[in-house]
């Protein structure tokens, strides 16, 4: 069994409804992963339907190409047009012309083959090489930010984008401690520096490794830049969905719903965020911070 195989999406039916997926839609999926959403969008649209497809890891590119090529061939006659990019999700409006979805699926963050992949360099769970470029052909690596970022920035962006209550100390054991090019050895030296309260349920260096990879792949960015670009795209009545995982990109979904709907751009679907249930929280660990939100373009 391929990991594509194993993985389950997370809050699949629940976006699958907000979607609103049906035959003869156009929906783009701006973070294709392993291609589980894709796949049962996909099943959905029937053949004068369209699917597209964005992800900038070349890796997890690949993957859903095959994933999809396999339920193409299970639908036969049945299957939409698929249409796959290897490109950040801030550019699609430089891909899809203006008014032409019905529906717009974003899962934010780092995918499970990123995470899965020690050489990713994404986990501290496998020591792998500081790297957590979602898109390994271009930009810096984890490795560059930690060894020549002074300690001010690093303590800065640790405490900006890790939301680390003790991101000076961090910062400062970073740069005592460098040469680092390993996530090994950036896992220890931030446990040994910040080590866990009592209180944690998450390794020491869990913030850390979420502000690296965001700063790194700018992530914040790519969400404000869909999110500006998604009213744009979408026809009346067409779909947006949103999956987030922790509360940085939360908030910025929700205040830019909340500001739409109060220009009288989306009708906001999601009073309060949809979470997992218990029994999907026990299939998929993972899924235990994800918040769906959802809107109609009015």
């Amino acid at each position: 069994m391929t990991k594509s195989e194993r993985h389950v999406p997370v809050l699949l039916q629940d976006a699958i409804e907000y979607l609103h997926v049906r035959r003869g839609a156009t929906i783009a999926d701006c973070t294709l992963g392993l291609a589980g959403h894709s796949s049962e969008i996909a099943r959905g649209l029937g053949p004068e339907g369209h699917l597209i497809g964005f992800d900038r890891d070349p890796e997890a590119l690949a993957l859903a190409q095959a994933r999809l090529n396999e339920v193409a061939a299970e639908l036969g006659p049945e299957a939409p047009k698929i249409t796959l990019l290897g490109e950040a999700f801030s550019t699609i409006g430089q891909h899809v012309p203006p008014a032409s979805l019905d529906g717009l699926l974003a899962d934010f963050g780092a995918s499970s083959l990123q995470f899965d992949e020690a050489h990713r360099g994404f986990s501290f769970s496998a020591d792998g090489p500081l790297d957590m470029r979602q898109d390994t052909r271009q930009g810096m690596t984890a490795a560059q930010v930690v060894n020549e970022a002074n300690e001010h920035e690093l303590a800065d962006l640790i405490y900006e984008y890790g939301e680390e209550r003790r991101s000076r100390r961090i910062a400062r054991a970073i740069v005592r401690g460098r040469p680092l090019t390993t996530t090994g050895q950036l896992a220890r030296l931030v446990a040994t520096a910040a080590p866990a309260m009592k209180s944690d349920r998450i390794h020491p260096a869990t913030r850390t490794f979420q502000a690296l990879r965001i700063y790194v792949n700018r992530e914040l960015d790519e969400i404000r830049a869909l999110l500006e670009a998604a009213p744009t795209l979408l026809k009346p009545s067409g779909r947006l969905v949103v999956i987030s995982f922790h509360s940085l990109e939360d908030r910025i979904a929700k205040d830019s719903l909340r500001e739409g709907a109060h220009k009288g751009i989306w009708a906001v679907l999601t009073k309060k965020p949809v979470t997992p249930d218990e029994d999907e929280i026990n299939r998929n660990p993972r899924s235990r911070s994800a918040k769906l939100r959802a809107a109609e373009k009015q």
